[in-house]
């Protein structure tokens, strides 16, 4: 990659999501192998779950582009119409209707430290403030501190949500099951929310 080259950031909403459904695919099962999430997937599953989110009310998808390549992307959608384990637990904290969930965030390794983060939570919060939303949230993986797989030097973005404005919300947790790398079967991992009050628009 030529560092110096300008990327194009785009957000796709409606029928201009589907297109991209692929390229995000590839992106879920490269980016996400790695730690924290050693995730081992694959393109049937990849296929069922984007096509879910493509569907959701008011879905889109912040994607990056080098010279038309997708190299970067973002999602998000109402919280309402994901996975109910994304729901139910913030339930009796928040009106679910005025929250936005922000889905995964994926990122070439040769494309980070570009500023390229703040425009993924850049097009999603607005994306949020134009649908009326009121609350942005979203999940991240929880691994113990002396994990064997985390890598010498390993920065988890905790400081740079708490930059953007979030909050984790302690005791508040979810679970979702996937298989990791070296694994035969899928195994539960603990998820803990991150939130944010939205501004309305100026």
């Amino acid at each position: 990659m030529n560092a110096e080259r300008a990327l194009t950031v785009r957000t796709l909403r409606g029928g201009e999501v589907e297109p991209a459904l692929p390229a995000i695919a590839a992106l879920r099962i490269e980016v996400f192998r790695d730690y924290p999430y050693l995730y081992d997937g694959d393109e049937a599953y990849e296929r069922r779950y984007l096509e879910g989110f493509a569907q959701a009310k008011d879905a889109v998808a912040v994607v990056v582009e080098d010279e038309g390549r997708v190299v970067g992307c973002a999602t998000a959608s109402a919280i309402t119409d994901r996975d109910e384990a994304f729901a139910a637990p913030i339930a009796p904290l928040f009106d679910l209707a005025a929250v936005y969930y922000l889905g995964e965030s994926v990122l070439l390794p040769a494309y980070r430290g570009r500023g390229i983060g703040h425009a993924f939570f850049d097009g999603r919060e607005a994306a949020a403030r134009e649908g009326g939303y009121a609350r942005a949230c979203f999940c991240a993986v929880e691994r113990p501190e002396r994990h064997s797989f985390k890598p010498a030097g390993y920065r988890p973005l905790d400081g740079f949500w708490r930059a953007r404005g979030y909050e984790r919300l302690d005791g508040v947790r979810t679970a979702f099951a996937w298989r990791e790398v070296g694994q035969h079967e899928e195994t539960e991992k603990p998820m803990a929310y991150w939130t944010k009050a939205l501004e309305p628009e100026a």
